[in-house]
């Protein structure tokens, strides 16, 4: 009897929820459509739910964070000058351009950012605050005022035991904003970033493939007999609260008889007390001191409240906007039409291309999942990992490393679980042509060790670990780099 009852029951769910969806969209559309033709699009898209359970209308009182992103002015000018930045004999070789240089050629106006500041206010929002290079505004809105300023709804989901909203309509904004407004954020938290980091079965410490303390990572790599990366100021893009993280690194310093750094922790937005991502910003912070010799200037927290894209868009425009850190870590990543959809992407890119414009270099984990970061049902690749495949970072792929106990180097080959394919949006950049075919953006660009059977012993939480995955091999570059660079 149960058995033929639940499958009715579930049918008649899937029906309910489909008349309440159907309702839905015809209520969004009655209530609009005599407005539809003075809104013009942005790069926010209906969010993809997939296989998700419709759960609830929003009600109109809850509130949202959102992120609007603008428009960078003179884009085409901006992309001359990227070019030119890597030609030798260019008049603009590695000429970076001042934070003044962007705020007067690139960055959208002032008198713009205020008018969409006014705008909403006027629809409802609070807390308006428009970012000092100009590139986001963040402000709290109901879900009438969203409704209002965006002619979207936003709806609760469950997927896979998970629940979340998504907006299921087009995001819209008047037709007079149509070359100021990029994309607006924080209306999905269905698809988010997740770390890139794996943990071994145990600590293994003999064989040509076993866990590396990650101090030998510069002597596996010829680069012990460099300078120290004393010069330079690293970032590290991290979420949470980052107290015992902290702590992990001064056991790990002083385990290892290394100069005591002191982290700068810089929180954009509201602090969070998760401590669930300490393994990851434990192995990006110890690989980085190790593998740069020990020294850097300065280490930098840029710590989101959380793993949404919203939040870490935030974060990546503070390090880009402070223009301090030379290099920075992303051990971060997702579905690359996720980001693409909710218009984090678009804004994310522009983000990376102030950096390169600026001198800084962002180096971002390729990910864990070979060519399936999207899924791979077919058999064929469905999409690479974000933001590995913008074309504005460096993409960092993974290896298993062979050494000997002393960390001598023996042999290194591809790790299998290392992200890699073909973008399917992002356009292949001209430093790629004659190496990639097709059109398409090519991940990864480098690799460093990943395996988690060769992967790095940490302190994580007080205790030995060993630790793998792109997420290892991404701020290994970032040692490496900032160790060539200060040199």
């Amino acid at each position: 009897m149960h058995k033929r009852n639940r499958p009715l029951q579930h049918t008649r769910h899937a029906a309910l929820s489909l008349a309440l969806l159907l309702v839905g969209v015809s209520i969004c559309q009655t209530t609009f459509a005599q407005a539809q033709a003075s809104l013009s699009k942005t790069n926010t898209h209906a969010h993809e739910t997939g296989k998700a359970i419709f759960r609830e209308f929003l009600p109109e009182n809850e509130s949202l964070d959102v992120v609007v992103t603008l428009k960078l002015r003179n884009p085409e000018l901006l992309d001359h000058h990227l070019q030119a930045l890597t030609k030798p004999g260019d008049p603009e070789f590695r000429r970076w351009l001042s934070r003044e240089q962007i705020l007067a050629d690139h960055a959208p106006l002032p008198e713009r950012a205020k008018a969409v500041a006014d705008y909403l206010t006027h629809a409802g929002f609070t807390n308006v605050h428009i970012e000092p290079n100009r590139l986001l505004l963040t402000a709290t809105g109901t879900i009438t005022a969203i409704r209002k300023a965006f002619n979207t709804e936003v709806w609760r989901f469950v997927r896979d035991g998970r629940e979340g909203i998504a907006n299921v309509t087009d995001v819209q904004v008047p037709s007079e904003f149509r070359d100021t407004v990029l994309s607006v954020l924080g209306l999905q938290t269905m698809d988010q970033m997740h770390t890139m980091n794996h943990k071994a079965a145990s600590v293994q410490l003999t064989g040509s493939v076993h866990g590396i303390n990650p101090v030998n990572f510069p002597v596996a790599y010829n680069a012990a007999g460099l300078p120290t990366a004393s010069t330079m100021v690293v970032g590290i893009i991290t979420a949470g609260k980052m107290t015992q993280t902290i702590a992990d690194l001064h056991q790990f310093e002083s385990q290892n008889g290394l100069p005591i750094i002191n982290p700068t922790v810089v929180q954009v937005g509201k602090a969070s007390s998760d401590i669930s991502g300490t393994a990851e910003w434990d192995l990006d912070s110890q690989s980085i001191q190790a593998m740069a010799g020990g020294q850097v200037s300065q280490m930098i927290f840029y710590t989101a409240h959380s793993l949404t894209n919203a939040d870490l868009t935030k974060t990546l425009n503070k390090a880009v906007s402070d223009n301090i850190a030379a290099v920075i870590n992303v051990s971060l990543g997702e579905c690359e039409s996720s980001a693409q959809a909710d218009g984090s992407m678009a804004a994310d890119d522009q983000i990376f291309q102030l950096a390169i414009a600026q001198g800084q270099t962002f180096s971002v984990s390729s990910g864990d999942s070979g060519s399936q970061e999207c899924g791979n049902p077919l058999g064929t690749a469905v999409g690479a990992s974000y933001p590995a495949s913008s074309p504005y970072v460096i993409a960092v792929g993974g290896t298993t490393l062979y050494t000997d106990t002393s960390g001598n180097y023996g042999g290194e080959v591809v790790w299998n679980g290392g992200g890699g394919s073909p973008s399917l949006v992002e356009p292949k950049p001209s430093w790629q042509n004659g190496v990639v075919s097709g059109s398409y953006r090519g991940v990864p660009d480098i690799a460093f060790d990943a395996d988690p059977n060769s992967g790095a012993i940490i302190v994580v939480n007080g205790q030995l670990q060993q630790y793998g995955g792109t997420s290892l091999a991404s701020p290994l570059f970032v040692g490496s780099w900032a160790r060539i660079q200060s040199a």
